[in-house]
């Protein structure tokens, strides 16, 4: 079928993590979709049942669902709560009594029919997406991963309406970011899964040019129709920060502001942010920590443990400070607040993080914890207010914080507004311009190569 030019093109875009979902990869799905819908895009969303977000995640951030516009329809497929129902009162007569059988068998079907934990709500989107499309047919569908069980959903709708489709890798599906290592064995499903996904998708997208090149020369079929889209920030969401110069007399604040896991070198953190304070370089500076710790609400009070943010010290106290989540539509308060950002991130050269467009659109100083080689660096070699310690050793570590609170102490103006410059280069909506283009016109075309 070949879009109608006199009518509005019309996007099925399945993304599982939608508002009010919080997890990390939800701003991208909430910016494609708003572009989307702003283009003049019939849109449609299949986003994750709410029973996930509230009984499994334990959180929502009803703020950030308040600035999608309203014209963006969504639906909810089912999901199987298997994995995640604890209640033996709630189990099925079968699982009640045959529990081990029971799992093996719902382990049986999560390798076999699609590897992923998610498969069911694939299927259901499928489904889902079936019906809505016979009562007003879509012109391409959009699958945002992950989970990958979206990339699942988008390759049965093209096959079974002829749809084009195409993939969003927010995330890596076979590549493990945090070993450079192949996340599965040789022969596993995901593998054909994965080629046979991408070798029938009309465009694939990946966050930078490190995961693209992975995946060409892994998949060199599919290489001509792989992309890159950057992340960025939203300018909507994100207010301009005020420049001011700290006050002397008011000790620094440091600020890591995003979700904090145990993939991230928080120990590197920690140990340099306490070397740099008992060398007395900047007395009395803080630590705050914004943001939920961990995906998931039943971990958050093992990692507080873990993290040593239960301590009864009250040096630690002052010292370190979780401050807790702070919704997308407020984070200009924190940034406001803060005086140096810390970029804390786990993973190596294949890992950007979107939230680093965001610290530079503030215009403030920006230390890096992280390895060195990530593809962040990339972006922040030309940021005029970055500081990178030479490795993770709690005394380099410390010496880039130091850095970073005296170019916070002397607040230049003029680096402040390179940096502003600088980061206005990424918002969101100008990575989307030449994605949108390209998928307007694939919908127009209506194959799927």
């Amino acid at each position: 079928m070949t879009a109608d030019p006199t009518t509005r093109p019309r996007v099925l875009y399945l993304a599982f993590y939608f508002p009010p979902s919080r997890a990390s990869g939800v701003y991208r799905a909430r910016a494609t979709a708003n572009y989307f819908a702003e283009a003049d895009w019939d849109v449609t969303v299949a986003r994750v049942p709410q029973w996930f977000l509230t009984e499994v995640v334990g959180s929502t951030d009803d703020g950030l669902a308040a600035t999608v516009d309203p014209r963006i329809a969504t639906v909810s497929p089912e999901l199987d709560n298997f994995v995640w129902e604890t209640d033996v009162r709630s189990f099925g007569r079968f699982r009640g009594n045959f529990p081990f059988l029971a799992d093996r068998w719902h382990k049986w079907k999560q390798r076999f029919k699609f590897p992923d934990r998610y498969a069911s709500w694939g299927e259901a989107a499928v489904e889902e997406g079936l019906r809505l499309h016979s009562m007003s047919p879509f012109d391409l569908v959009i699958a945002t991963g992950n989970p990958f069980a979206a990339f699942g959903a988008a390759y049965e709708l093209g096959r079974r309406t002829g749809v084009p489709y195409i993939v969003d890798y927010r995330d890596s599906w076979t590549l493990d970011l945090f070993t450079n290592e192949d996340a599965f064995p040789e022969g596993d499903p995901a593998w054909r899964w994965e080629r046979r996904i991408l070798e029938g998708a009309a465009e694939a997208l990946f966050v930078n040019e490190a995961l693209r090149t992975w995946h060409a020369e892994r998949y060199p079929q599919a290489a001509d129709r792989m992309h890159v889209m950057l992340n960025g920030w939203d300018p909507d969401v994100l207010p301009e920060v005020p420049v001011s110069t700290p006050d002397e007399n008011r000790p620094l604040s440091y600020a890591y502001i995003g979700t904090m896991t145990a993939a991230q070198p928080v120990e590197a953190l920690f140990a340099g942010f306490n070397r740099m304070a008992d060398g007395g370089r900047h007395p009395g500076a803080r630590l705050d920590l914004y943001g939920h710790l961990g995906f998931f609400a039943m971990y958050e009070g093992r990692m507080r443990a873990e993290m040593g943010l239960d301590s009864d010290t009250d040096d630690d106290q002052e010292r370190i400070r979780h401050r807790g989540p702070v919704s997308k539509a407020d984070i200009g308060g924190a940034y406001a607040a803060s005086d140096v950002l810390v970029f804390l991130v786990g993973g190596s050269r294949y890992v950007t993080s979107g939230k680093i467009f965001e610290y530079m659109a503030t215009g403030k100083p920006i230390v890096s914890v992280h390895e060195r080689g990530s593809a962040a660096e990339e972006l922040l070699r030309d940021y005029p207010l970055w500081f990178e310690p030479e490795n993770l050793e709690p005394g380099a570590v410390a010496a880039a914080m130091a850095d970073a609170g005296d170019a916070a102490r002397k607040a230049d103006p003029d680096a402040a507004q390179r940096a502003r410059d600088y980061a206005a280069r990424f918002t969101r909506y100008r990575a989307l311009e030449d994605f949108e283009r390209r998928a307007r016109a694939i919908a127009a075309n209506g194959s799927r190569r």
